[in-house]
Parts: C-alpha cells; structure tokens; sequence
C-alpha cells in the first residue's frame, strides 16, 4: 500500500501512549501505531455499515452489546 505523509494534531495523552507501545516493541514505529488505529476504526465502520445493511438501520443496542461481550477476548488461565 502506497504511504502519505499528513499532519495530524493529537493529544499528549495518546501520543505518549503510542510512543511507550513502540519502545516496548508492540508498533514497529509511530506511524505503524496511527494507521493501526485508522485500520481498525475503518473496519469497525465497515462493520457496521453492513449490520446497518442487514438490519435496514443500526442494529439494537443491546444485539451490539451481547456481540460485544461475545467477541471480546478471554484473558488466558495462570498455570502454575
């Protein structure tokens, strides 16, 4: 994919953040971190614009919340 420098204004607070998640190795760089972030937000609206698709308007919030919960990762058992 083809890159583009933008200018963008953030607050410190997620910049900082950005930049620890880099220093501990979890984003190649500052701009890997920012357009993991967009990818990801451009999926979720992606995602519900076809459940908007399918429920002809936005989904019932509380279908979004049992997805949600569904979804959500299970945090590995300690063994030991």
């Amino acid at each position: 994919m083809r890159s583009e420098r933008v200018t963008v204004t953030l607050p410190a607070e997620l910049v900082a953040e950005a930049r620890d998640a880099v220093s501990r190795g979890s984003a190649a760089s500052l701009s890997a971190y920012v357009a993991e972030a967009v990818q990801a937000r451009q999926d979720r609206d992606r995602s519900l614009a076809t459940l908007a698709d399918l429920y002809g308007g936005p989904p019932p919030a509380d279908e979004l919340d049992a997805a949600r919960r569904s979804l959500r990762p299970v945090p590995p058992v300690a063994v030991g």
